[in-house]
């Protein structure tokens, strides 16, 4: 497995940890799910420029 492949892995499972849907994530707001969704964003540009 390369790099990227384990950084996006992880990136979608905190985006899933932070929806706020979860009973321990509800008075959290939709601001963890949106920096995390915009860090993932990033990272596939990024394998799609082929930067990583």
């Amino acid at each position: 497995m390369s790099l990227s492949l384990i950084l996006l892995i992880i990136l979608i499972l905190l985006l899933l940890g932070a929806i706020p849907t979860w009973p321990y994530s509800s008075g959290w707001g939709y601001g963890p799910s949106g920096i995390i969704g915009l860090l993932l964003v990033v990272l596939v540009v990024l394998m799609l420029l082929g930067r990583i």
